[in-house]
């Protein structure tokens, strides 16, 4: 857990390493954090996940790369009591928020400042390699890859070819690819397990248009 607000400022302050963090840190992403609450995004999320781990069996452990307040992986613990969590959030404010609601082990600092002392069963990650500067998403998904002893689930906006959109009157804060293509390029290791788009109209449980893979490492010989 957090200890102290002093160690979280601390870290948040040695994370800012490119525009795109900066940009997250300050007044939009505090912004965000105070905008996206309550139990329906739960509840929709609770329906994403429940799609997504029927392709995994049992999840004993995950850890969220960009977990804000929690609102994934509140989810998470509604599928599954038990299961063993962990966040990464850059946010200082929404690192706060998730640590006292959840009580769980958060670390507040920038993805390229986390390395992974143990792995997970899970490494999840869901909307946010679309705010991270396309020259350092390799090293991004070099930790999500390390974090993870089996499944990786990216959850983003696809488009086959890069492009960058502005996102509420900002530019190069928003990027979009096929993020799980270029992973799976990257490390010949993972497969694709499945995948799903869910829409922003849906009636029952939106999402912001996104496409979710879910990859799993492969033992060589298999």
């Amino acid at each position: 857990m957090l200890k102290t607000t002093k160690i979280k400022k601390k870290a948040s302050t040695q994370a800012i390493t490119t525009h795109q963090e900066e940009f997250w840190t300050g007044n939009f992403g505090n912004a965000y954090t105070s905008r996206n609450t309550g139990d329906r995004w739960i509840a929709n999320n609770v329906a994403l996940f429940a799609r997504i781990l029927q392709r995994t069996g049992e999840i004993r452990s995950a850890i969220e790369f960009g977990a804000n307040r929690g609102l994934n992986l509140q989810a998470l613990r509604i599928l599954i009591p038990n299961i063993d969590l962990e966040g990464l959030e850059i946010n200082e404010r929404a690192a706060g928020i998730l640590q006292k609601k959840m009580g769980i082990k958060v670390h507040c600092k920038s993805i390229f400042k986390f390395k992974p002392k143990r792995r997970f069963e899970l490494s999840l990650i869901k909307g946010v390699l679309i705010h991270i500067s396309p020259d350092r998403l390799q090293g991004a998904y070099r930790v999500l890859y390390e974090s993870s002893s089996r499944f990786i689930c990216l959850a983003e906006y696809y488009n086959p070819t890069p492009v960058t959109i502005p996102y509420r009157g900002h530019n190069e804060v928003l990027f979009k690819r096929d993020f799980a293509g270029e992973m799976m390029e990257k490390f010949s290791d993972l497969r694709l397990i499945d995948y799903g788009f869910v829409y922003h109209r849906d009636p029952n449980f939106p999402q912001d248009d996104l496409t979710w893979f879910l990859l799993e490492k492969i033992k060589k010989g298999s």
